[in-house]
């Protein structure tokens, strides 16, 4: 049964992979699964054409200078927030998080049009930080509320130690709760990732021409040229490579994760 799962969902993979790297005329006259009985229609010459296309390039160099930015700073902020709401006491601190958690409810679509308005006024609107920041302020309610419950489950006996043996806030922070919390930190990262590299509708609204990413490259490929298959599979091809690569990167941490507290 698992043999059998698992191949219903690698063969669009597969077809896509082997049609990336076939020719428009192979791909016109017959079936991507041809390629198996004549491996010499196989080649990297539609990846080498992609590449070359300035375009193309530009919108992968957008797509990684919005996605690492605004992964890093989602996780960045949210982790020092989610010590501060889990360990420290300050005024109005339980009515500040349930702002945030009301936060969560809030679709993305609602924000588009003001938070359009706002980035033309500031002189963000059609950049690649106008993306970025987009991003960084719809995924911090989720990674806020996640960390915070994470770092909640520390032993405070642990924070408590670390105290009296003179460990500033910042230093238990950094040496203490961080390592413990990396399973946690790993998951937010590869959602955050995964969720602003294939995203299209926001990166549709808020960039323009030379800020736009991959996925609205190739969307602008499919309205234009919409049965070459030459530059649309190798391009959707590469769109999935990176996401995969970071996904078993940090595989390991995001098991640990998604079954952190769930035994004792």
């Amino acid at each position: 049964m698992l043999v059998l799962v698992a191949l219903v969902w690698i063969t669009p993979l597969a077809g896509l992979f082997l049609s990336s790297m076939r020719s428009e005329e192979d791909n016109a006259s017959g079936g991507w699964w041809t390629a198996l009985a004549d491996p010499a229609q196989l080649s990297f010459d539609n990846y080498t054409a992609l590449l070359a296309d300035s375009g193309i390039a530009t919108a992968f160099g957008n797509t990684v200078l919005i996605s690492v930015p605004a992964t890093a700073l989602v996780v960045g902020i949210a982790a020092l927030a989610g010590y501060a709401f889990a360990w420290l006491e300050f005024p109005g601190r339980d009515a500040i998080f349930l702002v945030v958690v009301g936060l969560l409810v809030v679709p993305v679509q609602v924000g588009l049009l003001p938070v359009a308005k706002l980035m033309g006024a500031v002189g963000l609107f059609g950049t690649v930080a106008g993306v970025v920041l987009f991003h960084v302020a719809y995924g911090l309610p989720f990674a806020i509320f996640l960390l915070r419950n994470y770092f909640a489950e520390i032993p405070r006996e642990m924070l408590e130690a670390a105290r009296m043996d003179g460990g500033s806030e910042w230093r238990i922070f950094f040496r203490l709760v961080l390592p413990l919390g990396r399973p946690a930190i790993a998951s937010l990262a590869i959602f955050q990732f995964l969720w602003v590299w294939n995203d299209m509708l926001v990166a549709l609204l808020f960039a323009d021409s030379g800020s736009q990413p991959l996925t609205v490259a190739l969307q602008s490929q499919i309205r234009q040229f919409g049965s070459n298959i030459g530059v649309l599979a190798p391009g959707a091809f590469l769109s999935l490579v990176v996401p995969l690569v970071v996904f078993f990167a940090f595989q390991r941490h995001f098991v640990q994760g998604v079954m952190a507290g769930s035994v004792k």
